[in-house]
């Protein structure tokens, strides 16, 4: 079996309907609002696709601003009504940026992010789950949801771990730009 490695050419972020009137539902979300923000500002920094979508905007709203606001300019937004993310709009541009894996973090972890790590495994793309950056409103739910990820073939990880692993060595020249992005996800993690 090939070692699975994520590499910033071959991999996108899809950040999962993070929306206004969900939010506050959500299991611990200031502490995964971190890590996603994080893992936003890591990837844009190393110039890959960061991908959002969200659900039912009439009902939901859109994304929170502490996810907006961090959002490379350009950065495509698609609406959804499917629970899965990995609709036709996003597997386009997956294609359109020769994307072969994905790194998935979002909300909520047993419905719409498992539906599309389920999707993204059944149709060949990598999928990595950033276990820190998923959350739900029923705290019980998630351990399931991250298990059955890693039962189809998805890669748990952290939103550290993957800036890291994204960059390789510390050798790479966005390395000493990357580490207050990780600093920070530690302290609004902590609460400092």
């Amino acid at each position: 079996m090939p070692l699975l490695r994520m590499h910033p050419s071959t991999t996108a972020l899809l950040v999962v309907d993070i929306q206004d009137r969900l939010l506050p539902t959500i299991h611990a979300h200031d502490a995964m609002i971190a890590s996603v923000r994080g893992l936003i500002q890591g990837c844009t920094l190393l110039e890959m696709p960061v991908i959002v979508t969200e659900q039912y905007v009439r009902g939901l709203g859109h994304t929170c601003a502490a996810i907006s606001q961090v959002l490379p300019a350009g950065a495509p937004v698609f609406e959804k009504m499917a629970f899965s993310a990995l609709t036709p709009d996003v597997v386009s541009a997956l294609r359109a940026a020769r994307r072969t894996s994905i790194i998935v973090c979002g909300i909520e972890a047993h419905v719409c992010v498992l539906q599309t790590v389920l999707d993204c495994c059944a149709s060949g793309l990598q999928a990595f789950h950033a276990t820190d950056a998923i959350s739900a409103g029923q705290p019980d739910q998630i351990e399931p949801a991250f298990r059955r990820m890693e039962r189809v073939g998805s890669t748990p990880t952290g939103a550290i771990s993957a800036l890291y692993e994204l960059m390789h060595s510390c050798e790479h020249p966005a390395f000493k730009r990357m580490l207050p992005i990780a600093k920070d996800i530690l302290a609004m993690r902590r609460g400092v």
